[in-house]
């Protein structure tokens, strides 16, 4: 004879609990994290200017239905269109992740919280336009408190080893602090956060061989997406669902996560944006960043040697155990996606030409009948080896390395120096170094479809913290708006 099951509606499992007391109490005072958010805003928003140069990107942008607008909607920058906060948090967030070239987490779940900005900046302006006037502050506040929720979640648990995406964190991150920025109440935020984790999640295939591609690359704006719309449907009194994680057989943990629950490391404050990395260089996957920067600097050795990639017979990447994991891969290459996640094709490419580009991962340079089958050549002689002492340094909260040596061995028997980068360019250790070029990189990006005098204005308060802190979040997006 079995037992009853209990009918007792339990309390909200903690997890959720300290998520929203966090969104709704806590006091964000540091001023590293506010500069840090206001560089993640601007880079963010360059990548996605960037992205709309890709007609792969633009072909799933614009409003559900052709033709629909929204008077007093969300705007999305760079275009002319007008929506519902719902479908312009998927516009933003696909845009902006749609070259992988901000900012990235990792940690036992890498991630890139800026994702997060897709459903933050779309509720702001739309609120904004709408009588709830917010400024750029309560954007860079909330973008904190995403990227600690996402990026805490992520110290100690890792959601790809059951086959997860980690755009589910994107989806509980985005639902609590657009459900903050909505009004909800404790109650109608709890609800909403119980409902991001009920949502059946999405499967990482779509990263991995042999089924890589672009799904990639809207991935987050569906989350993030999705995220305004539970907070929304929380916002009508909808029920929330309080042991979402727990709950025997039927929960989160039993279902999805092998019946472990959640480990934290640290409880949430300011740290991940304090601490996030910055992608400016390399579009590339960030467990290779070090490794395309060590490859421009053989390059430029192989030159100076009278020497190209076509002498190389062997490349041996020294690294860690996720660039392995996820990037490590042989065999033909199937699309972009597929090529921007392979670390072979991003170290072959510089050693090649002495760069990497968002265009050197398109079909006009990869099937290039002079250059495709040299890249593919120098894939193959390229091997990857575990270094344990780098996966230690990868998971250290005091280092957080991301480290790749590489060692070219030459036709004649002749070994070049190997090279080694810890630290990309964009790291908090190399910050300092960084910033110049993340504005640059920022300038660069305005240029693309924006008027000199949008250019001039957007520049004027960007570069200045207070000044943009200040600004009304639709004055802010209204220079971005090209009719």
């Amino acid at each position: 004879m079995s037992a009853h099951i209990s009918n007792v509606r339990p309390e909200f499992d903690q997890p959720l609990i300290d998520i929203v007391d966090y969104v709704l109490n806590y006091e964000v005072t540091s001023d590293l994290a506010y500069e840090t958010a206001r560089y993640c805003l601007l880079d963010t928003l360059g990548c996605g200017l960037q992205a709309l140069e890709f007609p792969a990107c633009t072909k799933l942008l614009g409003p559900l239905v052709p033709g629909l607008s929204m008077h007093r909607g969300a705007r999305v920058p760079g275009t002319g269109y007008e929506l519902d906060p719902v479908q312009a948090a998927f516009n933003i967030g696909a845009m902006i992740r749609w070259l992988d070239f901000n900012d990235t987490w990792l940690a036992a779940e890498w991630g890139h919280p800026s994702d997060n900005l897709g459903g933050i900046l779309a509720v702001a302006d739309w609120l904004s336009r709408n009588g709830t006037k917010l400024v750029m502050r309560d954007v860079l506040t909330a973008m904190i408190k995403a990227h600690e929720i996402q990026g805490c979640l992520a110290l100690e648990n890792s959601f790809n080893k059951v086959g997860l995406d980690h755009v589910v964190l994107v989806k509980v991150a985005s639902t609590a602090v657009v459900g903050k920025m909505l009004g909800l109440t404790r109650e109608q935020l709890l609800n909403a956060v119980s409902l991001a984790w009920v949502d059946g999640q999405a499967l990482r295939t779509y990263r991995h061989a042999p089924n890589a591609g672009s799904r990639k690359s809207w991935a987050a704006g569906d989350a993030t997406s999705r995220a305004v719309r539970l907070a929304l449907i929380a916002q009508t009194g909808e029920m929330g669902y309080p042991s979402v994680l727990s709950a025997k057989t039927w929960g989160f943990y039993d279902v999805s996560f092998k019946g472990q629950p959640f480990k934290f490391q640290r409880s949430y404050g300011s740290y991940v944006m304090e601490n996030v990395l910055f992608k400016i260089s390399f579009p590339a996957e960030f467990h290779s960043q070090t490794a395309v920067e060590a490859a421009v600097t053989l390059n430029a050795q192989l030159a100076a040697l009278g020497k190209t990639a076509a002498n190389i017979k062997k490349v041996t990447i020294r690294t860690h155990e996720a660039c392995i994991r996820i990037i490590d891969k042989q065999g033909p290459l199937n699309n972009p996606a597929d090529r921007d996640h392979c670390i072979q094709y991003m170290v072959a490419v510089p050693l090649i030409f002495g760069r990497l580009t968002a265009e050197d991962y398109e079909d006009a340079v990869a099937k290039d009948p002079v250059w495709g089958p040299r890249i593919d050549a120098v894939r193959a002689l390229i091997e990857c080896v575990e270094d344990p002492q780098y996966t230690m340094d990868y998971h250290d909260p005091e280092k957080r390395s991301i480290a790749n040596a590489l060692r070219i061995e030459l036709m004649d028997g002749s070994v070049l120096p190997e090279v080694a980068v810890e630290y990309p360019i964009g790291h908090r250790l190399r910050r300092a170094d960084g910033i110049p070029l993340l504005i640059d990189k920022f300038e660069r990006n305005l240029r693309r479809g924006l008027s000199d005098e949008a250019q001039w204005k957007i520049r004027d308060v960007s570069l200045h913290q207070y000044r943009l802190e200040a600004m009304p979040v639709d004055e802010f997006v209204e220079m971005f708006v090209v009719e």
